[in-house]
């Protein structure tokens, strides 16, 4: 699967699994809900929005143009200082996966997104992350119709996708060949 199907795939999935790390290095996994945002939220800089995603953060043409978010919602939590946060905090590399499972082996697929994330929090100072904010919650909203009764109250985790990857079980079926010219 090359990486334009990937982000097909991923994209239109329904829930992912992030992957952050602790500060001691280990691995954390959580199930989330995502939505996407493509090139038409980038301001040329490789930043979403003209937010930056710190100095090792890919710029120009080198810059994935496509991201991800997602919010800590109303679902219940066992505390509000959640660990992915605190993980992003200290390392804000990411990876996300979707993946569709199949008795039928041959139907076999996942999807991966690697990125950077950076929290946007509801209240910040600045109005242009608070509009990042508010952006993040109605592409959320548009995909869930959870969200339409309850808009998440916390933070927006934003993710600059810096690459796409995935496998299928098959190939996809060959192009048919080109006729004679006309």
């Amino acid at each position: 699967m090359d990486a334009e199907q990937a982000r097909r795939r991923f994209t239109a999935a329904r829930v992912a699994r992030l992957a952050t790390v602790d500060p001691a290095g280990r691995p954390r996994l959580v199930p989330v809900v995502f939505a996407a945002y493509g090139p038409e939220a980038l301001d040329g800089t490789g930043a979403p929005d003209g937010i930056p995603y710190g100095p090792d953060a890919p710029r120009g043409a080198d810059a994935a143009p496509y991201g991800l978010v997602t919010a800590v919602d109303h679902k219940p939590k066992r505390t509000t200082r959640l660990a992915r946060l605190a993980d992003i905090e200290a390392t804000p590399a990411v990876c996300l996966l979707v993946d569709s499972y199949d008795e039928d082996w041959d139907r076999l697929w996942w999807a991966r997104a690697d990125g950077t994330a950076r929290i946007v929090p509801p209240d910040a100072p600045d109005p242009a992350v608070r509009a990042r904010h508010s952006a993040a919650l109605a592409r959320l909203r548009d995909k869930y119709p959870q969200y339409r009764a309850a808009l998440p109250g916390g933070p927006v985790v934003d993710i600059a996708v810096h690459r796409w990857s995935g496998w299928r079980a098959t190939p996809p079926p060959a192009a048919p060949p080109a006729g004679p010219p006309g």
